[in-house]
C-alpha cells in the first residue's frame, strides 16, 4: 500500500538510486584508480595523500610497460595456455556430462558423486599431488614442467563445469533426443547435431569460466613454469615488478586485464543465461 503513495514511491527510488550508486562506486573506483594510476609519475603514485586525478598525464607509461616488460610474449603464452585449457575442457567435460546425463552408464551416480566430492577438497591441498604428477606422469614417465600440458591436463578435471553441463543436459527435452534416435542418429551424432546446438548458453559460460580460471591463476603456473620465457602474464608481472617502476606495473596490469574484461562484456548475457539454465529444475 505504501508504494501506491507518492511519498512511498519517492522513498523507494531514493533508496534504490543511493544503493545503485554506492555499489557502482565500490566496483568501479578500483578500476578507475588502476587506469589513472598508470598515467601518473612514480613519485606522484607514492605520495600521501594520494591524488585522484593525475597532475600530469604520462601516456607513454603504457607503451614503455609494453616494451620493457615484453608483454606481447607473456600474453601470447597466456593465450596459448588458456586456449588449450578451454579446448580440452569443452571436449572432455561435455562428453563426460553428456554420458552421465543421457547415456546413463553403470555406476554413473557413484562416479558423479565422486567427482562432486572433489569440490570439497581445498585447492591448496591438491598442489603437491598435482605437482608430483606433473613432474612424473604415471604410466608415461613424462615431465610436463615448462610445457602447456602442465596447464591443460589439470584444467580438464573441473568438477564445477562438468556439473553445470550435466544439469543443463538433464533439462533438454527427451522428445527431441528420441526423435533423433528414431531417425537413426547414434549417441555421437545426437551430441554433435542436436545437443550442442541447443547448449550454446551453457557452453558459453563454461568457456568463460575455463579461460578466466587459467588467465588469473598464479600459484600453479609459478610452480610448473620455472623458465621465465614460458610463464603467463600473471606470473611474469610479479617476477618483473621488483625491477620496474610501480606505474609500469600498474599499466601492465591494465593491459593484461583488457582481454578478460572484453570477454565478459561481450558474453555477459551468456553467463547469466548459462547459470540460470543450469540451476533450474525440470
Amino acid at each position: 500500500m505504501r508504494m501506491r503513495t507518492r511519498r512511498g514511491r519517492t522513498i523507494y527510488w531514493v533508496v534504490f538510486a543511493l544503493t545503485l550508486t554506492g555499489f557502482t562506486f565500490a566496483f568501479l573506483f578500483p578500476v578507475y584508480w588502476m587506469v589513472t594510476g598508470a598515467f601518473k609519475a612514480p613519485d606522484e603514485m607514492l605520495q600521501s595523500p594520494p591524488t585522484y586525478v593525475p597532475k600530469e598525464w604520462h601516456g607513454d607509461n603504457y607503451a614503455d610497460a609494453w616494451r620493457r616488460m615484453d608483454l606481447a610474449r607473456y600474453l601470447k603464452n597466456t593465450a596459448l595456455q588458456a586456449g588449450g585449457a578451454w579446448f580440452f575442457q569443452i571436449v572432455l567435460c561435455t562428453a563426460a556430462a553428456y554420458a552421465l546425463s543421457k547415456l546413463k552408464p553403470i555406476f554413473g551416480q557413484v562416479v558423479l558423486g565422486a567427482i562432486l566430492a572433489t569440490l570439497m577438497v581445498p585447492a591448496s591441498a591438491l598442489l603437491v599431488p598435482k605437482y608430483l604428477t606433473a613432474i612424473d606422469v604415471p604410466f608415461v614417465g613424462t615431465n610436463l614442467l615448462n610445457t602447456p600440458w602442465a596447464i591443460w591436463l589439470p584444467s580438464v578435471a573441473n568438477a564445477f563445469n562438468l556439473y553445470l553441463l550435466k544439469r543443463f543436459f538433464d533439462q533438454l527435452p527427451g522428445d527431441v533426443l528420441e526423435a533423433a534416435a528414431i531417425d537413426g542418429a547414434g549417441p555421437l551424432r545426437t551430441l554433435w547435431h542436436v545437443v550442442l546446438p541447443m547448449s550454446r548458453p551453457v557452453l558459453g559460460v563454461v568457456s568463460i569460466f575455463a579461460v578466466v580460471a587459467v588467465w588469473q591463476d598464479f600459484l600453479w603456473p609459478l610452480l610448473v613454469f620455472p623458465d621465465t620465457d614460458k610463464q603467463p602474464v600473471s606470473v611474469a608481472l610479479v617476477q618483473l615488478s621488483a625491477s620496474l617502476p610501480l606505474t609500469y606495473l600498474i599499466a601492465a596490469m591494465v593491459i593484461a586485464s583488457i582481454p578478460m574484461v572484453t570477454v565478459f562484456l561481450v558474453f555477459q548475457r551468456h553467463i547469466i543465461a548459462g547459470i540460470s539454465a543450469g540451476g533450474v529444475k525440470e
